[in-house]
């Protein structure tokens, strides 16, 4: 067991933030080790695709540990929120409430790593007036994520709107040809609008490691002008 187990502590001071453990495919054993090591070490761990009926079967000595969402099917293990809200740099747009599982991954990612976020939900451009009633509040996010299945629309019709960093998280959300989200997958590799980054299918948990990596270098750019949020 100690060889299947290495954990990687070392990752903040190298990219900014610590490690995540995919919790899929994991025996109750194998996640047990994982939390040990975690709690031995006196840091904290996300733990993400936790499914309910597995979070059920952890140990209590683990649960009194845990912060647990079923919808996301994340955990925050021996972590505590920031004494201190921000104000929020990064929205989170939602196309329609049936993709809140992949927006809420995106969210408490965030707020794990302890960047605040606004969530928009249903402003998919089949109402094209939802979305622009929220265009010009939207153009003040210096980083956006971009929540869509079916055909993917939202991130162009974003993308020819605001200017910020545009980051496109396609969702299995979608009947028949949306094909478990590769439609959407390859609208946005395929979008006329120019400069949008592209997670793969579902991948909240990376979208919100690509939102939370843009904003730091605007927040260290930021600091080093000598200035506050940047003005749209």
């Amino acid at each position: 067991m100690n060889e299947e187990v290495r954990l990687d502590f070392q990752r903040t001071e190298r990219v900014g933030f610590d490690e995540a453990v995919l919790c899929a495919r994991k025996s109750d054993a194998q996640l047990a080790t994982i939390m040990d090591r975690v709690l031995e070490r006196g840091t904290r761990c996300l733990l993400t695709r936790l499914e309910a009926e597995v979070f059920g079967r952890l140990a209590p000595a683990y649960l009194e540990r845990l912060d647990y969402d079923p919808i996301s099917r994340t955990a925050f293990l021996n972590w505590t929120p920031p004494a201190e809200q921000q104000a929020p740099d990064i929205a989170v747009v939602s196309a329609g409430s049936s993709d809140m599982p992949q927006a809420a991954e995106v969210l408490r990612t965030l707020a794990y790593l302890g960047a605040p976020t606004r969530q928009f939900i249903d402003i998919g451009v089949a109402g094209l007036w939802r979305l622009l009633e929220r265009v010009e509040e939207l153009r003040t996010f210096p980083v956006i994520v971009a929540v869509a299945g079916m055909d993917g629309a939202l991130p162009s019709v974003l993308g020819g709107l605001v200017p910020g960093v545009i980051i496109c998280l396609p969702t299995s959300t979608g009947y028949g040809v949306s094909n478990g989200g590769e439609t959407a997958l390859h609208a946005a590799l395929a979008s006329c609008a120019p400069g949008l980054t592209v997670v793969n299918i579902d991948n909240g948990y990376g979208a919100a490691c690509a939102a939370f990596r843009a904003l730091s270098m605007v927040r260290r750019v930021s600091v080093q002008d000598g200035k506050g949020r940047p003005n749209a």
